[in-house]
């Protein structure tokens, strides 16, 4: 049986390491989901505006986000504008600004995108039994928004759980940095100690991300359903 490289896991502390590792990932994704969220859902709400100004505004912005690769983004941040402005900022720090920057266009695209998909002869007919706006925004409009928003925003979580792996790229140490510490630190007496760890590694994002993927599911059958 070929060697796996699997009992580098057991020494010391490293599997601690890892899920330490883990954990700052976790945390800069929360966060930025947080921030993504809290911003994205009223910007979400200004696309749908008919003014063309804030229209070109707003797609400006998200094709800048779509376009721009987030290692350019988090390089921009972390290095340029320190450079730049010689300010002190924290790796996580300029990575939590990255990702809730690029989390809060997809969030405010997909508020978007769920609002004008309601029919618009729902309005209409909300109108037609004398429901005020504020009624038909809160009682028809609002509840379908959150059906179709909640699964789309469940897997940008996900998404963004996974893009965290980036981050080692300016220092952060999430888990695959610590991974790649632990093989180097390995090299000599574990030469094949890249499979297991990075083997680890890729069954902790799936433990992290797949209960969140599996609630999007559950959501999605359950409302179809109602």
């Amino acid at each position: 049986m070929p060697n796996l490289g699997i009992e580098v896991l057991f020494k010391g502390s490293n599997m601690a390491r890892l899920l330490g590792g883990l954990w700052v990932s976790l945390r800069i994704s929360l966060i930025a989901v947080g921030f993504s969220i809290g911003l994205g859902i009223p910007l979400g709400i200004v696309m749908t505006s008919k003014s063309p100004v804030i229209k070109v505004i707003t797609r400006l912005y998200l094709e800048v986000v779509r376009i721009m690769p987030q290692m350019v983004l988090l390089f921009l941040v972390f290095f340029g504008t320190t450079r730049a402005f010689g300010w002190n900022l924290n790796a996580e720090v300029a990575s939590v600004i990255v990702f809730s920057f690029w989390g809060c266009a997809e969030m405010a695209d997909l508020v978007r995108g769920a609002f004008i998909s309601i029919p618009k002869h729902q309005y209409e007919s909300a109108k037609a039994l004398g429901m005020n706006s504020f009624l038909v925004f809160s009682v028809i409009i609002l509840p379908q928004t959150l059906r179709r928003l909640l699964p789309l925003s469940i897997n940008l979580v996900t998404r963004m759980i996974k893009t965290t792996s980036l981050v080692m790229m300016i220092g952060v140490v999430e888990v695959l940095k610590v991974g790649q510490q632990i093989i180097e630190a390995n090299r000599t007496s574990s030469p094949n100690a890249a499979f297991g760890v990075y083997g680890t590694v890729l069954l902790l994002y799936f433990i992290g991300c797949w209960p969140i993927s599996m609630l999007s599911k559950y959501l999605e059958k359950k409302w179809n359903k109602s």
